[in-house]
């Protein structure tokens, strides 16, 4: 055991004047003496002499090159610029990734791309006007006596009717019950109970709703609705059609009664764009049927433009329809056996949810909602 301490080992030589194996002592420690240090065996080249020992004289690098050995086949430069120098793979983000070279790595969303093509396609009212545009819009300054009740947020258009009736409006000092009368918004003086009315300032917002909420002004049994998502607008306003509580996109709040109307009536024919996600491959002659109609409980019922957005996956799509039914895009694809994983409402009257996170809802433009007044977005 002592001989296997640090500093001495033993080994196996053999000896070459006796031709007889032995065990000589080492030493692993670089700190002795010369004195200390073992004999050189007998024979024993230098340590010059041994690295050149049985070799022959070395030629310089340059003759070496060329005796012999093949030139190799391109430049350094052209190796590495080969993808065939690696196998012609390069990691995804790196500078050597092919085409893009410096680009970092992007991962291809195919069912956004698609759903960015179709809605290129169709007009759009926001991120294109500013309060500083302008377009000719009909003011009018005439309007019927309970709308203008209506619209001063005191009730709606229906009970201004009741109201006006039982003789507590009056209209510059006279009692009017009469319905269907007229009143200039301008010059008249109309009030409740005493109390004059001012024309309510129309409000026009836009949200991006997340799922799990009501769309609706007011349910005693709904735990969440839209209302909730608009604490910080002072104003009185009432969402524009409806998003089933599991639908998220596009939702519209005002208190524009007449906008409203003409963006929800059917006879309008507006345009809603919906994001759908399957819960299998929608197959080539189910979408024709969607685009020719199917038969639903009241009603036949098509789609204006059906796509596969994403090419390698066929779950997931695009339609277009301008119905107003309740949980119309749903039911379409039930009535042919699919079930509805996931709904996006992406375009709405020419409204996108650009620029908005889940929640999140910004005010109008003056631009913008003089386009909507125009009625030039389908």
């Amino acid at each position: 055991m002592e001989d296997n301490k640090r500093g001495t080992r033993k080994r196996i030589a053999r000896r070459p004047e006796t031709g007889h194996a032995e065990k000589v002592d080492y030493s692993t420690s670089r700190s002795f003496d010369s004195g200390d240090r073992p004999a050189r065996r007998s024979g024993a080249p230098q340590q010059g002499d041994r690295r050149g020992a049985g070799r022959s004289e070395r030629t310089p690098y340059g003759e070496r090159r060329e005796g012999g050995r093949p030139e190799r086949s391109s430049s350094y430069g052209d190796r590495r610029g080969s993808s065939s120098a690696r196998g012609g793979y390069s990691k995804p983000g790196s500078s050597r990734s092919g085409s893009g070279y410096g680009k970092p790595y992007k991962k291809r969303d195919g069912a956004k791309e698609g759903m960015d093509a179709m809605l290129r396609r169709k007009p759009q009212v926001n991120g294109h006007y500013s309060d500083n545009d302008t377009a000719p819009t009909e003011i009018k300054e005439v309007v019927r006596l309970n709308k203008f009740i209506a619209n001063s947020g005191v009730c709606s258009r229906r009970e201004a009717d009741t109201m006006i009736q039982s003789g507590v409006v009056t209209v510059n000092g006279q009692v009017v019950t009469e319905l269907g009368t007229k009143v200039n918004v301008l010059t008249d003086d109309v009030r409740f109970n005493g109390q004059r009315l001012k024309g309510e300032e129309k409000v026009y917002i836009v949200m991006n709703k997340p799922k799990g909420y009501v769309t609706t002004a007011s349910d005693p049994h709904a735990e969440k609705t839209v209302m909730d998502l608009l604490k910080g607008c002072p104003t009185r306003v009432f969402p524009v059609g409806r998003l089933d509580k599991n639908t998220t996109g596009v939702l519209m709040f005002t208190n524009d009664g007449e906008m409203a109307e003409q963006l929800t009536h059917p006879s309008y024919n507006k345009k809603k764009i919906y994001q759908v996600v399957l819960d299998s491959p929608l197959k080539e002659e189910d979408k024709e049927k969607l685009l020719e109609g199917v038969e639903l409980s009241d009603g036949i019922t098509k789609a204006d433009e059906l796509e596969y957005i994403d090419a390698h996956d066929h779950r997931q799509l695009g339609i277009e329809i301008h119905s107003g039914k309740n949980r119309i895009v749903r039911r379409m694809f039930e009535a042919l056996g699919y079930e509805v994983r996931a709904l996006d409402r992406v375009y709405f009257a020419g409204l996108t949810k650009k620029g908005l996170k889940k929640s999140d809802w910004r005010y109008l433009t003056e631009g913008e909602v003089n386009i909507l007044k125009m009625g030039a977005y389908v």
